[in-house]
């Protein structure tokens, strides 16, 4: 799916919702190299203030790519930048609903507000910006 440039209103808003698993962790910690032992090792993971295995930080932002890559505005957009914070943990089983929100748009440049969450709790948050795909010419 693809919302060109055009067509973007700021206020709109996509979403993109999984149930973090086991293999998510470890595809990611391969595909990165980021093998920290708390995401890998529960005794490890066990001393950290979060006393079980998180998923990675990184793992949690890459909704947003989903949504910015996959639905608003989709295939053809080219993401510029993001900022981030990592407001709580994300455990193996948590179900995450990420959501990016048009902000702002000045032709082909989108800015939207990203927010992931668990349930009621904001996981992560940050803003990104885009250069949307134009409408391809007749």
């Amino acid at each position: 799916m693809t919302v060109y440039a055009e067509d973007i209103e700021i206020g709109q808003s996509a979403s993109y919702t999984r149930t973090v698993a086991e293999r998510d962790i470890q595809l990611f910690g391969e595909a990165t190299g980021d093998m920290n032992p708390v995401h890998f090792d529960e005794a490890y993971a066990a001393t950290t203030p979060f006393k079980t295995r998180i998923a990675h930080g990184m793992l949690t932002a890459g909704f947003f790519s989903t949504v910015l890559g996959t639905k608003l505005p989709g295939a053809g957009s080219i993401y510029v930048s993001q900022t981030l914070s990592f407001k709580a943990p994300v455990r193996i089983g948590d179900t995450v609903e990420a959501v990016c929100t048009v902000t702002a748009k000045e032709k082909r440049r989108v800015t939207l507000a990203c927010v992931a969450k668990v349930g009621d709790t904001v996981v992560a948050e940050g803003e990104a910006m885009l250069l949307a795909p134009g409408r391809p010419k007749a």
